[in-house]
């Protein structure tokens, strides 16, 4: 039985993610820990999904601690020294739900989740009645909204970066003086963003801010075309900052004064280049994706870091394999997904809020924090490809590729990447979800070289077939 994608368990909760899987995925997991935390998002169906991985875990002998309606990342702070359930679809559609399970504040890894797949098919039964756990409720969303609140005050702009100069030292509320729009989109961030962001000083209006899981607002995937009203707000009004969540406050979407969509990728080398210059460790890294611009390297090189790349959906693979050898992470990120270490080891939207909203403030505006940033055309393609042949094709390029750009440097660990020596850079991979090659290409001339390698990947497939 295959259960978990790249985050997770999800799917239609009348089909899929059902109440008698969640009983057995959490009689499964029950057997890994003594005490759990459990909290849910505003989906209509996670009450019973709720209900049923409590009876699970409970039935396989660990005690339950109830978080109720919660952010994802409280999920997982509250787990920190056990282990964590969250039932959540994150940015799906509302028909849908599913389950996260955390160990320490870390999502499951591949390995843990192949233990509760081999339980699940096995169907264990519930462990001797008398040894049975039992549950209380706790609440998590206070202690977890002031430790973000705590960890931002403590970031601002360092005094080797670019924008130094135009910062501030203000200290116990950084966002005093600062206007921002935050569209939680009728999610979990409705109960997280905008109290940190007030209790740091700001000012926050807010848009979809009530828990509903049918999310009437807007759909809750936040893209562009998606946060439209809050792009519009944010360029009508007078704010410095729009900020936008999917369901479960995983992720987060930033909108620049003039209502565009600023790119995830430079979101992420403004973090990253924020954590390599206040690091203290002498060998700072960030981990990212295969996908993720080279805009990213470039800013940490110039703070004195080194990035290192891991598969789609395994950065904690890519945290741990860095701190094996010796380094030390202070940042992790894939598009619209951050990891801070030096807050907590799990993806946290609501940090990523607080932490850009203070560098923006401490830096004298968003515009100062991009300047040093070189944001070349990006273009995303997906080329149709059956699932059985994406291994020879793949193969296929791996060698045609290469010596189509022979001046570019190659990396095959995760798809074919070419560098080129004016920082534009391809990348070509298998979809893990769909019937599709992805073309990935950043440069100056974007559309010449993305459909140059559109082509060749085009022909590669049917030359397979």
């Amino acid at each position: 039985m295959d259960l978990f994608g790249t985050a997770g368990i999800r799917g239609d909760a009348t089909t899929t993610v059902t109440p008698s899987l969640a009983l057995a995925v959490g009689r499964a997991a029950g057997e890994d820990g003594d005490e759990f935390v459990l909290g849910r998002d505003g989906r209509v169906t996670g009450p019973a999904l709720t209900a049923a991985m409590e009876a699970g875990l409970e039935s396989a002998g660990a005690d339950v601690r109830t978080l109720g309606v919660v952010p994802t990342p409280a999920v997982a702070y509250a787990s920190r020294g056990r282990r964590g359930v969250m039932i959540t679809a994150s940015h799906n559609p509302p028909e849908d739900n599913g389950i996260k399970l955390f160990e320490d504040g870390v999502e499951y890894d591949a390995t843990a989740e192949r233990r509760i797949v081999d339980r699940v098919d096995a169907d264990v039964a519930p462990t001797d009645w008398n040894r049975w756990g039992n549950s209380e409720s706790v609440d998590v969303l206070p202690a977890y909204r002031e430790a973000v609140v705590d960890y931002a005050v403590e970031q601002r702009i360092a005094p080797s970066h670019p924008a130094a100069s135009q910062g501030s030292n203000r200290l116990e509320t950084p966002l005093e003086g600062v206007s921002i729009a935050v569209d939680c989109g009728n999610g979990m961030a409705s109960l997280a963003t905008p109290f940190v962001l007030r209790a740091l000083g700001g000012r926050v209006v807010t848009l979809n801010c009530s828990v509903d899981g049918h999310f009437p607002g807007r759909p809750s995937k936040p893209t562009p075309e998606t946060v439209s009203d809050l792009r519009a707000f944010v360029a009508d009004g007078e704010f410095d900052l729009g900020i936008a969540h999917d369901g479960d406050a995983d992720r987060i979407v930033i909108v620049a004064r003039d209502g565009d969509v600023v790119h995830e990728d430079t979101i992420v080398a403004m973090l990253a280049e924020h954590y390599v210059r206040t690091a203290t460790a002498p060998d700072p890294v960030m981990v990212t994706t295969p996908n993720a611009s080279g805009r990213i390297d470039e800013r940490v090189k110039a703070a004195g870091g080194r990035t290192e790349r891991v598969r789609l959906g395994a950065l904690h693979e890519g945290i741990e394999r860095v701190q094996a050898s010796g380094g030390t992470v202070v940042f992790a990120a894939e598009p619209w997904k951050h990891i801070h270490p030096g807050f907590g080891t799990w993806i946290d939207g609501v940090t990523s809020a607080a932490v850009v909203s203070t560098l923006l403030a401490t830096a004298g505006g968003l515009d100062a924090l991009r300047e040093p940033i070189t944001e070349r055309p990006y273009r995303k393609i997906s080329v149709d490809c059956p699932d059985e042949g994406k291994v020879a094709v793949m193969d296929a390029l791996e060698d045609s590729l290469p010596d189509q750009f022979p001046a570019a440097a190659v990396d095959t660990d995760y798809g074919v990447r070419l560098d080129f020596d004016d920082g534009s850079w391809v990348l070509v991979r298998p979809s893990g979800t769909e019937p599709y090659i992805r073309v990935y290409a950043e440069s100056d001339a974007v559309d010449d070289l993305a459909e140059t390698v559109r082509s060749l990947v085009a022909d590669t497939v049917d030359s397979v077939d």
